[in-house]
């Protein structure tokens, strides 16, 4: 926010100079951007949050100066400020308006005043001061009407507007939502489609976008004699949805969206109609139409003023503590040393103790903070809890030779989005960004297509969006995409493995595998069935007990034809979040054996339609604690095979901690996971 020196010197005596003024209020949580001179004054230029609605006015940051500044005193017009312009000896109340002028029929209302005006002589210039500070922050002088409007809103943060009362369907304002089929043309010359948004109306249609911008068809212009000047309060989240959905963007909108203070709406008022006195003392003006049906009752928090010390690091006492808050503006209650505190209508941000301790810390002075060394306990470093899980799966993945990449979740339709119904936000920035992604696979595939789409091998992990019976939801996934060559060329043999569904398959174990679940996952057999983005009879299902949990497949050949993607891409996505959830993870740790293992190797005639997955759960649990590892090191079907089997080669390791396996163990444990195996219909060769 923009002011000139001279501006805030109208609210405060003070001996400090405008670079001082920066400087304090830096230290208040007001950052001084830039300070730069505009003819014979300073202008300062001071950083806002986003929370803090009150310093979007000159009124606001003098209340800020003298809460730090003990020397400097407020003066006659910030007393009047304070005590809300309520001395109205010097104007004079012409004709009452119609209790119609003014009405709420939207709860996103909080407050609607109007104030009629009547022999304003619309031609007239604002005064040459007023044109010249309006000048220095960044506004254009147009009349006088519209300049006093402006230097209101910088002086006290509340945006007002002036409407032309002649031009007015029976002369009176309501709020309401807008029908569906109105439009209204702003004072920007642009006409906009409305459909429910909150519209200050005439008796027949939308006059003004609230809190926003007034409409070009009741503007004032130079025949206005006859004025309707409308101040009012909103909902903040209200204003800027409507902003948002209209494209527009202003100084007004810009205060409403971080907050008005509801208690200011008459006052900027009286203040407007003072100023316009002064200029124009022979008009009319009538009394202030205000509607304000449910005046919110502020809430105490309590400040226990020996945490306040604590958290700040410095000692406060209950008396500056009292001292310093009602300096703020805030009422205060003693109850022994803790403090009861009702904060201002101009500090909705006040809601819990620690923003009071803030304030504390705010007027005290953060440079009064003493040095001091760190105590306490040092917690355990790196990640815990559901971060580790995903941190272990991550690099397990990265271990495996993948290279992680993290996409934007906005993106346009794609093959290889899930077949689901989308989410999509209303206002999207492009057509490029028109929709969230129900799917990791289609971020991977414009990776890898833009990288040449051949020997890459990618995965990512994050949040993909649905829809599920009309309301939004959002999990966690992770995704695998390889293709080409799985060495790099400086390391290739004669011959270079190809990544396939093997490779992908092994890379996924092993990040099952460190995750402690490996036992828990099983691949089934899978038809896709209507999803057409993989290969019909290439497809696996990747399960946790009895819950589909994700795919393993390739690529559809006209799938990836139309993804420019090669037909032997590998795809993979599996919900991770749900895994992480249901899933205990568990960290295997033993010594290891100093005995030698002992290997037996079994071949059986199996069904080709029993999942090998299914077999290696038969082994796992029939070898136990004695079984080391097993693998799959041999198929074959041909000559002496009959139809619609094949005969599996296994390899099977044993090992004990403390002794030696014997032949005859090593023969038992392996009749033991044949017997098993034979519940399946496999048969020992």
């Amino acid at each position: 926010m923009k002011f000139p020196y001279s501006m805030l010197r109208d609210f405060v005596e003070t001996t400090l100079d405008a670079h001082q003024i920066g400087d304090l209020l830096t230290m208040a949580g007001f950052e001084l951007e830039g300070i730069e001179e505009v003819g014979d004054e300073y202008v300062l230029d001071i950083k806002v949050m986003s929370n803090r609605g009150d310093g979007l006015s000159v009124f606001g940051l003098s209340r800020e100066v003298l809460a730090k500044d003990l020397d400097s005193k407020p003066t006659a017009l910030y007393n009047e400020a304070a005590g809300r312009f309520t001395d109205s000896g010097k104007r004079e109340a012409g004709s009452s308006l119609p209790v119609t002028a003014a009405t709420i029929e939207s709860a996103d209302c909080r407050r609607f005043a109007v104030c009629g005006f009547e022999g304003v002589n619309a031609k007239a210039e604002s005064p040459a001061w007023m044109q010249k500070r309006l000048d220095a922050c960044g506004m254009r002088p147009i009349s006088l009407l519209v300049d006093l409007t402006n230097y209101v809103m910088l002086e006290l943060g509340q945006p007002l507007h002036a409407f032309d009362r002649a031009k007015l369907a029976e002369g009176r304002l309501i709020v309401r939502h807008a029908r569906p089929g109105e439009k209204l043309t702003t004072l920007n010359g642009e006409e906009h489609e409305l459909d429910g948004q909150m519209m200050i109306c005439d008796a027949v249609k939308p006059v003004g976008v609230p809190g926003v911008m007034g409409g070009l068809e009741t503007e004032v212009t130079d025949d206005t004699s006859s004025l309707l000047l409308e101040s009012a309060n909103f909902v903040n989240k209200v204003v800027r949805k409507t902003r948002k959905q209209l494209g527009l963007n202003t100084e007004a909108s810009y205060r409403f969206e971080r907050s008005v203070d509801p208690d200011g709406v008459t006052a900027a008022t009286r203040r407007f109609t003072d100023l316009l006195l002064q200029v124009q003392p022979g008009i009319q003006v009538s009394e202030i139409l205000d509607r304000y049906p449910q005046p919110p009752t502020p809430e105490k928090v309590t400040l226990r003023v020996g945490r306040a010390s604590m958290l700040l690091g410095m000692d406060i006492t209950p008396d500056q503590a009292e001292n310093y808050l009602s300096r703020l503006g805030m009422s205060i209650q003693r109850v022994g040393d803790d403090l009861q505190v009702t904060p201002p209508s101009w500090r909705p941000d006040i809601i819990r103790e620690e923003d009071l301790v803030e304030e504390l810390g705010r007027v005290h002075g953060y440079d009064r903070i003493p040095e001091a060394l760190p105590f306490g306990s040092t917690p355990i470093g790196g990640s815990r809890g559901k971060e580790l899980v995903k941190d272990r799966f991550r690099e397990s993945l990265l271990r495996s030779g993948l290279t992680q990449i993290i996409s934007h979740s906005l993106r346009s339709v794609h093959p290889l989005d899930e077949p689901c119904e989308r989410v999509a936000p209303r206002q999207p920035a492009s057509p490029e960004h028109d929709t969230l992604r129900s799917s990791l696979l289609p971020c991977l595939a414009d990776a890898a297509r833009r990288n040449g789409g051949k020997d890459i091998h990618l995965f990512e992990m994050g949040k993909v969006f649905y829809m599920h019976e009309g309301e939004f939801g959002e999990t966690l996934y992770a995704a695998i995409l390889s293709q080409g060559n799985l060495v790099p060329p400086q390391r290739q043999g004669e011959k270079v493995p190809q990544a396939d569904f093997y490779s992908t398959k092994s890379m996924l174990d092993d990040a099952f595998i460190s995750l402690g679940v490996s036992d828990q996952v099983v691949l089934k057999s899978f038809d896709p069935g209507e999803d057409r983005r993989f290969h019909p009879t290439r497809t696996a299902a990747i399960y946790v007990g009895e819950t589909h949990v994700g795919t393993l497949a390739q690529i559809h050949p006209l799938v990836a034809k139309e993804t420019g993607l090669e037909p032997t891409t590998i795809l993979a996505e599996l919900a991770l979040e749900w895994l992480i959830d249901s899933v205990t993870p568990r960290l295997n740790i033993k010594s290891i054996s100093r005995n030698p293992a002992t290997r037996r190797d079994i071949a059986v005639l199996v069904d080709k339609s029993t999942p090998f997955s299914e077999l290696e759960i038969a082994i796992r649990s029939a070898g136990g604690d004695l079984l080391e590892k097993h693998w799959l090191f041999d198929v074959f079907e041909g000559t002496g095979i009959p139809e619609g089997k094949h005969s599996l080669g296994i390899g099977l390791q044993f090992r004990k901690h403390g002794e030696n396996f014997t032949d005859e163990e090593g023969n038992h444990v392996r009749d033991l996971i044949v017997a098993e195996l034979a519940k399946l219909g496999a048969t020992l060769r």
